[in-house]
């Protein structure tokens, strides 16, 4: 792509990123908090391009002025200087034209929300849900080192540990766009604990990625929902099964059931819950769309379909496998640990460089 014609199709969004940040300086932007927020976001995100934009155009004017300097100057000091800086921009370019290129890509809106993880014991019994456990201290760990805030929602333990179901939301800067690769299928090789001849079992955990719903995003009739109230039950300490702060919330229309007792506060408890249900009739939607988009690539790595399975941890060998993108490592243990970055980071250049090809950038 010739440098001026990436440059002229930039500056139509040079023109919206300076009216959008006219709109937002505008006292009376925060009259329609709606709008403002959708504002803010758009403003951001073309943030980045006008940036890069930027520098771009510095790196074309750096080599044409390089390249004149060193046709016209006759001092040979200054033209090897010239000729040092045209080599510098020559190969800046090239790598600010893909930056460009991806940033160019219609995000997916979903990917700056929030997210909520929930993760679920499957085949395996005991086992599973010792492997629920193991997975959910591996997200939590990364979430900690990314400077991401993690709270429980509700969690139901399994009878030899770990968990049969564990949910939680992760706040932070663009936490569901990174996360939504760990949806599907996990499956895990290695001697269960409850095992007594050392022989090697095979189970699964499954994990589901949503993007967390704003306020503005679903709007749900409180006459709508069945608000039930019930003790809590497992961790706890002394206000366990003594004191009603556990919050159930059922959306009459759809049958969405969601209910949490992480807290000890009833009110707290239910702006949990209420947020949870707000994601799920949000995501209902959204599923579509993950559907949509699926049917239309290959090798699609965050579809919604969450049956498919996406990754072995093979502790005899050490290793692991991400069966999408064909990604194999020997460092589990760290891996374990939290160290996941350098996965994630391969699945989203496999989704971005099939993003690229249907763009035809």
């Amino acid at each position: 792509m010739a440098g001026s014609s990436l440059l002229s199709r930039l500056d139509g969004l040079v023109s919206r990123f300076e009216e959008i940040g006219t709109l937002i300086a505008d006292p009376s932007a925060t009259d329609d908090m709606e709008r403002f927020v959708r504002l803010s976001k758009e403003y951001r995100e073309l943030e980045r391009i006008v940036s890069a934009r930027a520098e771009y155009a510095r790196a074309l004017n750096g080599a044409e002025e390089a390249k004149a300097v060193m046709e016209t100057e006759q001092d040979a000091e200054m033209r090897d200087m010239a000729r040092e800086e045209l080599e510098a921009c020559n190969n800046l370019i090239p790598a600010l034209e893909e930056e460009i290129k991806l940033l160019l890509i219609p995000a997916d809106p979903q990917d700056g929300k929030n997210a909520i993880v929930e993760i679920r014991g499957g085949t395996g019994g005991d086992e599973a849900a010792i492997f629920a456990g193991d997975l959910y201290r591996m997200y939590v760990k990364y979430c900690e080192n990314k400077g991401w805030k993690v709270e429980l929602t509700g969690y139901t333990e399994g009878a030899s540990g770990g968990f049969k179901e564990i949910i939680f939301t992760v706040t932070g800067e663009g936490v569901y766009g990174i996360l939504k690769y760990e949806s599907g299928v996990h499956r895990v090789q290695r001697i269960p604990q409850t095992e007594t001849q050392g022989r090697v079992h095979t189970s699964a955990a499954t994990v589901a990625v949503l993007p967390e719903a704003e306020e503005f995003d679903v709007d749900i009739k409180e006459s709508d929902i069945r608000t039930d109230i019930f003790c809590a039950s497992g961790h706890g300490g002394q206000s366990v099964n003594t004191t009603y702060s556990a919050i159930r919330l059922v959306h009459i229309p759809t049958g969405i059931t969601v209910q949490c007792q992480d807290e000890k506060s009833q009110i707290k408890n239910k702006a949990k819950a209420l947020t949870e249900l707000r994601t799920r009739i949000y995501n209902m939607e959204y599923e579509k769309y993950l559907g949509e988009i699926a049917s239309k690539r290959k090798t699609m790595v965050s579809t919604g379909d969450r049956s498919a399975k996406i990754r072995t941890y093979n502790y005899p060998q050490g290793r692991i496998t991400d069966h999408r993108i064909n990604y194999s490592v020997y460092n589990l243990q760290a891996f374990m640990d939290g160290d996941i970055g350098d996965c994630i980071d391969h699945l989203i250049v496999a989704e971005n460089t099939e993003r690229m090809k249907d763009q035809e950038l």
